[in-house]
């Protein structure tokens, strides 16, 4: 595992980055043929067989007797929680504003990492990062306080709780013996616990596909074969080469993508408080991510 990132490297990550960044696009898009529940179970439904054929190319054992079964089904429950309310969350509010509020996950995952991973406590580094991501999210939610709850702010507050299942979802990883698996197996469970939102939804009453265009099984299938199956088939390839340290940084690129691309695509308005926000949470998350400076 390498420490300095080659260019190569670093040129798949920013496409990956702004991959993730038009996948939130591409849930909007969808949005408009496909009730939300409905079209988080199909990305989950199409990326696994995908996924599983990359395992046995790879030659990666997917069942496996190891004691993973439990702690997967946890993270996967996690994982179809986070998928659950931020597509509603879509539904609500703009693609820029969920997905800085989405990448909060880091902000709550160091937190519970805190109480619940060995080795892994808050110090002042840690801290100062986690006080910068906090006032980015006052400045997030300073033009809407005082305001009622009308649908745009219950999509910011949804997104926000996304936020914290993908935060939780890392520390269930990380605290759990899925850090002793192949990730592929772990994205698995992930991806298949997301497939059951589908009869969720159609339980719940949604619409499913209502208008089913070019337009919507494009961005449905840009969801399932470009970000659930390639992208993430990609990042763990990264991941094995790489130090996280050297990787984390560039996650922040994602949302830039997703302001950027909302307001290029779908003419989401961005603001100064959003773009204060999305600094201020950036510049937290590098912090918290910034190896440590070794003293001699």
């Amino acid at each position: 595992m390498t420490g300095a990132l080659p260019a190569s490297a670093a040129a798949l990550l920013i496409l990956l980055c702004a991959t993730w960044g038009l996948g939130q696009i591409a849930v909007k898009l969808g949005l408009e043929g496909i009730s939300p529940l409905v079209q988080a179970g199909l990305r989950s439904v199409i990326a696994v067989p995908l996924l599983l054929a990359w395992c046995w190319w790879r030659g990666v054992a997917v069942f496996v007797r190891d004691g993973s079964f439990w702690p997967g089904m946890l993270a996967g429950g996690l994982f179809a929680a986070e998928f659950w309310v931020l597509y509603e969350a879509l539904a609500l509010t703009t693609a820029a504003r969920s997905t800085v509020l989405l990448y909060t996950a880091p902000f709550w995952a160091v937190l519970g990492a805190h109480w619940l991973v060995p080795g892994d406590a808050l110090d002042r580094r840690k801290l100062a990062g986690l006080l910068l991501a906090f006032a980015g999210l006052l400045v997030a939610f300073a033009d809407r306080l005082g305001a009622p709850l009308d649908a745009t702010l219950r999509g910011d507050l949804l997104a926000l709780l996304a936020g914290v299942f993908w935060g939780a979802t890392i520390v269930a990883i990380k605290a759990t013996r899925l850090t002793r698996i192949a990730a592929e197996r772990t994205l698995l469970f992930q991806i298949g616990a997301a497939g059951l939102l589908l009869p969720i939804g159609l339980v719940l009453g949604e619409r499913g596909v209502f208008a089913p265009t070019p337009l919507v099984w494009g961005a449905l299938l840009f969801q399932a074969v470009i970000v659930a199956f390639a992208s993430y088939a990609a990042w763990f390839w990264l991941v094995a080469r790489h130090k996280a340290s050297a990787l984390a940084p560039f996650l922040f690129l994602t949302p830039v993508f997703a302001v950027v691309a909302g307001a290029l695509v779908l003419g989401e308005t961005v603001t100064w408080a959003l773009l204060a926000s999305l600094a201020l949470i950036g510049a937290g998350i590098w912090v918290v991510n910034r190896p440590a400076v070794s003293r001699a």
